[in-house]
């Protein structure tokens, strides 16, 4: 996989909440903060994943792990944002 589809792929994470994430990355910093974690991650593991000797290492997963953490908070914290606005 190309660092450029990793870094889109980030872009097209949660495609129903596209007009209120730029809105929760500004208004709060927490979300700004685990989204910008999770957009490195990722970029890192695509990193990780494009070199051979890597990619035998147990730390890929272990990133994917807390990365799959962060995405889970934040579709949360879109969520919340969004039944808070009903």
């Amino acid at each position: 996989m190309k660092t450029k589809e990793c870094n889109k792929k980030v872009k097209l994470m949660f495609p129903e909440h596209r007009e209120v994430i730029p809105q929760l990355r500004q208004d709060n910093p927490h979300f700004a903060k685990i989204f910008e974690e999770h957009a490195e991650l990722d970029q890192e593991i695509c990193r990780r994943e494009l070199n051979p000797v890597s990619r035998i290492n147990d730390d890929i997963e272990a990133l994917k792990r807390k990365k799959l953490r962060l995405k889970d908070e934040i579709y949360r914290l879109l969520q919340d944002h969004t039944n808070s606005q009903i």
